[in-house]
């Protein structure tokens, strides 16, 4: 039996709700390791005169506990 941990993560990018995912993941991985699924669970994006200037995104990270087999 495989054991996985998930963590939540705010990331943000000026381009597009993508770029903002990838962050997210970019940002894990600098501390975590055997990351093997991202979920996004909120978007949301900041206005001002009218236009988005921030695309957002709340995302849940998992990952393989160290030890662990994949199966």
């Amino acid at each position: 039996m495989s054991m996985l941990k998930v963590i939540e993560v705010l990331a943000e990018s000026p381009d597009s709700f993508d770029a903002a995912a990838a962050a997210a993941v970019t940002q894990a991985a600098q501390t975590v390791r055997n990351i093997r699924s991202v979920y996004i669970k909120d978007m949301n994006a900041e206005v001002t005169d009218g236009r988005i200037t921030s695309y957002r995104v709340n995302a849940k990270i998992s990952f393989m506990v160290d030890g662990q087999s994949a199966s």
